[in-house]
């Protein structure tokens, strides 16, 4: 739990993208280091905020020194919240304060994966960019390339995430735990454009 009302009322304030107050509280000696009861930090709770209401929030927090990389009591953190839920502008402020490329959610899988299960295309680029594991396996036995095929939808933007995979140098021949390629199940739900990707890049 948070430390004083004043240390709550920061996560408070930064769940609400209230940079005001979040600027004043701050001021007043809130903690940025404090938890509320689902062990979030404020720069959490401000990259949890709808899409683009946290972003000023999470900048003044991260700028007193919040760490990125805290875990909550489900293994989010700032960083891994914001590539599994495509908050670009965050996840940019993340990385560019430490983010820690190898940390892992509860289901075993760096931010890239969730990023191209959920087809956050922009979100994918900006990991890509980075020295992030491209062929990291998580605890189901998936890569990313796996995710964006299996729980992906064939559809113009998987299909996109599966190029920029490919074209980034993701293996496209490591198969899931029950020795499926990713080709395989590309044939299988039949998304031609995602097999003339894989075939082209060497998979079989």
């Amino acid at each position: 739990m948070a430390d004083t009302k004043t240390d709550q009322a920061l996560i408070a304030a930064a769940s609400r993208g209230d940079a005001i107050a979040v600027q004043q509280l701050l001021g007043e000696g809130a903690s940025v280091d404090a938890r509320d009861g689902e062990g979030r930090t404020a720069l959490l709770a401000a990259t949890h905020a709808a899409p683009g209401v946290g972003t000023e929030a999470a900048r003044l927090l991260i700028a007193a020194g919040a760490d990125v990389n805290a875990k909550d009591r489900i293994e989010d953190s700032p960083y891994l919240y914001a590539a599994a839920e495509g908050r670009n502008d965050i996840l940019r402020l993340t990385l560019d304060h430490g983010a820690d490329l190898k940390s892992t959610n509860r289901y075993g899988g760096t931010g890239l994966i969730p990023a191209a299960h959920h087809g956050h295309l922009e979100t994918v680029r900006m990991l890509l960019g980075t020295a992030i594991d491209k062929d990291h396996v998580n605890k189901l036995g998936w890569t990313a390339l796996l995710e964006a095929i299996v729980l992906g939808d064939g559809g113009p933007v998987h299909t996109e995430i599966v190029r920029e995979l490919v074209r980034a140098g993701a293996t496209v021949t490591i198969a899931d735990r029950d020795g499926v390629t990713p080709l395989a199940h590309a044939r299988r739900r039949g998304y031609a454009a995602i097999v003339a990707i894989l075939e082209s890049a060497g998979a079989r």
